[in-house]
């Protein structure tokens, strides 16, 4: 299925339909995930070392489903940056008092330099014009020793697994959001959710991509086989 007539514009589209579906995105991915997600957001950014006192910035926040969880584990909200394209999005958002919500991309973080001790991006990869762009803000807005954690869908590689991925994802999950939400655009949404999942960039270019831009300890972790956990560190820490 076509969404759009050229790479021009995707963006725009894209960012049009995220600010149509907002109102229905927290309640469709808890349907979706059959609650589980904030415990799995949780235990992902614990493994990757976000710890209490640290500074995070969550890129592709989306109506806050990582920087809630992440605003829980440092202990205080005002730590914590909630950055994502869609106004509407970030209006939807529901997140404790005192985390700040910035229009941007990951490409553009409207930030300054070495201002996180932690960056988080929850499933927002696919939608990322330019991945060295973003791998190199990334590492500007991070200080030396700060992390980055990128959670990704990774279809499996084998033919089973990912037929029943795509059968839940791209069918199962549309006709869900058909009965639960109410904009008649969030079908379309969870179909296009499929379709990016199966054109995303594949893992070892994530990786290349990061250690290209500067990053060290650079790897990949993958729970249940297609939840993949980007990790890095930026060097120069004392």
């Amino acid at each position: 299925m076509r969404y759009f007539a050229s790479e021009a514009e995707r963006r725009p589209w894209v960012r049009a339909l995220f600010d149509r579906t907002a109102g229905d995105y927290t309640r469709v991915e808890r349907c979706m995930a059959f609650g589980t997600g904030a415990y799995y957001r949780r235990a992902a950014l614990v493994r990757a070392g976000l710890v209490p006192g640290m500074r995070v910035v969550d890129v592709g926040a989306g109506t806050g489903l990582v920087a809630r969880e992440a605003a829980a584990l440092v202990g205080a909200p005002a730590a914590v940056v909630a950055v994502d394209p869609s106004s509407a999005m970030l209006a939807n958002a529901v997140l404790p008092a005192g985390v700040r919500r910035l229009e941007g991309s990951a490409e553009r973080i409207p930030l300054p330099d070495a201002s996180a001790d932690f960056l988080s991006m929850g499933y927002a990869l696919r939608h990322v014009t330019d991945l060295a762009a973003a791998s190199g803000e990334f590492l500007r807005v991070l200080r030396p020793g700060g992390i980055v954690l990128i959670l990704e869908i990774t279809p499996p590689r084998g033919r089973i697994g990912r037929a029943l991925l795509k059968g839940y994802l791209r069918g199962v999950v549309p006709l869900l959001a058909r009965l639960v939400a109410r904009s008649p655009d969030m079908p379309m949404l969870m179909r296009y959710y499929w379709d990016t999942i199966e054109a995303c960039v594949p893992p070892e270019r994530v990786l290349g991509t990061l250690e290209h831009a500067g990053f060290g300890d650079v790897r990949r972790s993958a729970e249940l086989g297609f939840l993949s956990e980007y990790r890095a560190v930026k060097p120069g820490a004392g």
